[in-house]
């Protein structure tokens, strides 16, 4: 799409360009014929128009000869400018280009977000859970009409372009991004951004799809945080449906559920309360002063709990996996961190 805009823009220019030349052509040919200045432009506009309205004086014979010649090659030139200005309005180009110096101006000024490299299947849904979330989010994609539903999206901010091309990937500001997530469908693709995001920022969180066996491997010497192979996990999700298939559809549910009912929630204790550190779960009593349940905590040595034991005590480097409905949530963040309720 941004080869069809600037191809678009280069017509318009051009179009404009060659009227520019006739306009000139004219002023100055009816100027040596004795026409004022005024007069010269008003006998060239309505000689390239072909508007028909009577001329300023009458013609000399040179003059005819002038007019005739001016109105031949003028005639496809003002019909192409017409043409290409109204289709540049209609088809949307004007107002696209518009728009996306909006969004570009937005995205300067972008930090602590996550870029989604490739929109497609796993792209859109991934973006979907990151809007629920309300994570600020950009997406890089190349496919023209990808793109040009993102436009319809309101807020939604976009990079039109291939997330390979390293001049592509620059503009999606990874030295400001809080995390960047690639879903193309080629792992050599995926690798290549991988590389890329972790030569300009080593401290991002990179999660990366892969399809073919081992390439998980790869990714994650090329410094990939975590890696996803969907067909893997479509597999052994088939058969759980047989094996589990009432705790995988529990599950499910659970994580599916939308912002007003019950969810599943990450939480970090790094700004818990000096007074709080070293309590146990019983102490604070979260259970009953929140609604919601801890179900399970992941320490600092990166080991998890699942279902923690009420003696067990918080720390400021733990990360609580809480379910509960948001204002639940919410009361539990209020009470570890002593704010207003």
């Amino acid at each position: 799409m941004a080869k069809i805009r600037n191809k678009s823009l280069t017509s318009v220019l051009t179009a404009i360009l060659l009227l520019l030349v006739v306009i000139i052509v004219g002023l100055t040919g009816y100027r040596i014929l004795g026409f004022t200045l005024v007069e010269a432009f008003y006998q060239t506009i309505i000689t390239i128009a072909t508007v028909g309205f009577k001329e300023v004086h009458d013609l000399s014979p040179n003059g005819m000869i002038f007019t005739a010649f001016l109105i031949i090659f003028s005639f496809g030139i003002f019909a192409y400018a017409v043409s290409t200005l109204t289709r540049y309005i209609v088809e949307g180009v004007y107002r696209n280009t518009i728009k996306d110096t909006r969004v570009k101006r937005k995205i300067d000024r972008l930090t602590n977000h996550v870029v989604v490299c490739g929109y497609g299947r796993n792209g859109k849904q991934t973006a979907s859970e990151l809007i629920e979330h309300d994570v600020p989010l950009l997406v890089v994609e190349k496919d023209p009409e990808i793109i040009e539903s993102l436009r319809s999206i309101p807020g939604m901010l976009y990079i039109e372009g291939d997330a390979v091309d390293e001049e592509i990937i620059r503009q999606a500001r990874l030295e400001y991004a809080k995390a960047l997530i690639t879903t193309l469908p080629v792992d050599a693709d995926n690798l290549f951004v991988v590389l890329t995001a972790k030569e300009l920022n080593p401290e991002l969180t990179i999660i990366s799809r892969a399809s073919a066996d081992h390439a998980d491997i790869k990714l994650k010497r090329a410094g990939a945080t975590n890696v996803i192979m969907p067909d893997k996990i479509g597999g052994q999700r088939m058969a759980k449906l047989v094996a589990q298939p009432d705790i995988v559809e529990f599950v499910d549910y659970m994580l599916l559920q939308s912002a007003e009912n019950v969810v599943l929630e990450e939480i970090t204790c790094e700004n818990i309360a000096a007074c709080f550190a070293g309590k146990s779960i019983r102490e604070l009593d979260l259970r009953n002063e929140s609604g919601a349940n801890i179900i399970g905590m992941k320490r600092a040595d990166m080991s998890y709990l699942i279902n923690p034991l009420p003696e067990t005590e918080l720390d400021s480097s733990d990360r609580l996996f809480v379910l509960g409905t948001r204002k639940q949530i919410q009361r539990l963040k209020n009470v570890i961190t002593m704010e207003s309720k």
